[in-house]
């Protein structure tokens, strides 16, 4: 999988990540989606960045406590009033 070692810790750090992710500033491409998994191979959770197809295009590991909670901002996106 194409997952970064830096782990999101807090969800300032969430949202910092996808404001980067949505303005562009990492430089991927055709991306479609952001969604919080778990990986099959040790349930670790994960931030992953989908392309349109479908395709991971990048992951970073999250805490147990972004994965709890973080998950309507990923759902719904972020904004600066946040």
């Amino acid at each position: 999988m194409n997952i970064d070692n830096n782990e999101i810790t807090t969800l300032d750090e969430l949202k910092q990540f996808l404001i980067q992710v949505e303005s562009g500033v990492l430089g991927l491409q055709n991306v479609g989606g952001v969604a919080l998994a778990t990986s099959n191979s040790d349930g670790r959770p994960f931030v992953a960045v989908l392309s349109e197809q479908h395709q991971l295009l990048l992951g970073r590991w999250v805490s147990k406590e972004v994965y709890d909670n973080g998950k309507d901002m990923v759902r719904f996106g972020v904004n600066n009033k946040h």
